[in-house]
């Protein structure tokens, strides 16, 4: 009896897995079936026009398209405050620099004593992960670093 409830459990967990990873996949075709729809349908136009293009093509298709539009202007305004970061601190290098653009950005940012605070924890997770993982070389430290970032 406890044989066959645990052999039934095992079988339920390794179909559920299976399932998730077929509809990650499907999920993944069907989104670069609409980035090459897309790029079939802005063929032929000038970079700055058919990035404009693809995008109005993707969010066409999209099951929210007022969302997928939401997501891309999102998307513009983090990269034009980046650049605008970037140019800010051009010719700095080093540890200055980057001191210098997370300044930049958090200045940018909505709440930037909670930008701070973001990215230096996020820098001492990461400086966590290096030294947990300094002895290790090539795969064994990417795996190190997967396993280190499962963790928190």
């Amino acid at each position: 009896m406890r044989l066959s409830l645990v052999i039934g459990t095992a079988l339920l967990a390794a179909s559920t897995a299976l399932y998730a990873q077929d509809d990650k996949a499907a999920r993944r075709q069907q989104l670069q079936d609409a980035h090459a729809k897309a790029l079939k349908a802005c063929e032929g136009k000038p970079d700055s026009e058919r990035r404009a293009c693809v995008q109005r093509e993707i969010c066409a298709q999209a099951k929210d398209p007022k969302a997928c539009q939401e997501r891309y202007a999102k998307a513009a305004s983090v990269k034009a405050a980046r650049d605008k970061a970037a140019k800010a601190c051009e010719g700095k290098q080093g540890a200055e620099r980057g001191d210098c653009m997370r300044r930049e950005t958090c200045a940018q940012a909505k709440d930037p004593a909670q930008c701070e605070a973001r990215i230096k924890e996020a820098a001492a997770r990461r400086d966590k992960i290096r030294e947990a993982c300094k002895d290790k070389k090539g795969d064994e430290y990417r795996a190190c670093v997967r396993s280190e970032r499962g963790k928190s």
